[in-house]
């Protein structure tokens, strides 16, 4: 099986090609996502190559996998070297928007931002958002989160990845991933609160 044929097996949902694709490069993109940022002369390296791993393993899958859709092998480019210039571009991409505050009011590919997020969750929205302070606060929250909370928020709600699509890239079960996605809400809640601004009850 060549690269093309086998990437068409990973895309058409096939556990076994998709277990291969991850044993066979994640260490590769692991190695490619170092080189870069060595050479940036980036401290605490490993913190930035997980997060980077987990948004490039992102990036290919989401949309039903349209970035990795987009091999096709042309001039006889193997895996392994597209696989390398997506890592190297995500990457320098990576490290320009470093830290980015996400977005409340970007919608994902079903209509909803963060902000009707929130509001779903007992957050009093009109209210919240009129003043700029209290979106200030928000903002301040999501960035206190970890960095696999903020991510979370990033692929579900601005990029519109869906829950179930979520629990293979975090190799959790779907109760799992739906406890996860209530606990950063209630966590947002708890710290809005602790900044004194009022929940509707």
């Amino acid at each position: 099986m060549n690269d093309l044929e086998f990437v068409q097996q990973c895309v058409k949902g096939d556990n076994q090609s998709w277990n291969e694709f991850l044993t066979r490069y994640s260490r590769l993109i692991y190695k490619y996502i170092h080189s870069v940022l060595n050479a940036k002369g980036f401290t605490a390296v490993q913190e930035h190559t997980e997060e980077i791993f987990q948004g490039i393993f992102c990036a290919l899958v989401q949309d039903d996998y349209k970035k990795l859709k987009s091999f096709q092998a042309k001039n006889g480019c193997s895996l392994a070297s597209w696989l390398r210039q997506v890592t190297i571009n995500f990457t320098i991409d990576y490290l320009r928007r470093l830290k980015p505050a996400v977005s409340l009011n970007a919608e994902n590919d079903e209509g909803s931002s963060l902000q009707d997020t929130l509001a779903d969750a007992a957050f009093s929205v009109p209210e919240l958002l009129a003043r700029e302070e209290r979106l200030k606060g928000l903002e301040e929250c999501i960035e206190a989160l970890n960095n696999q909370s903020r991510l979370f928020i990033e692929l579900n709600i601005n990029q519109g990845i869906k829950l179930e699509a979520l629990k293979t890239f975090f190799k959790l079960s779907r109760g799992a991933i739906d406890m996860q996605k209530a606990r950063i809400i209630e966590k947002l809640k708890e710290c809005f609160k602790r900044k004194g601004f009022k929940l509707d009850s």
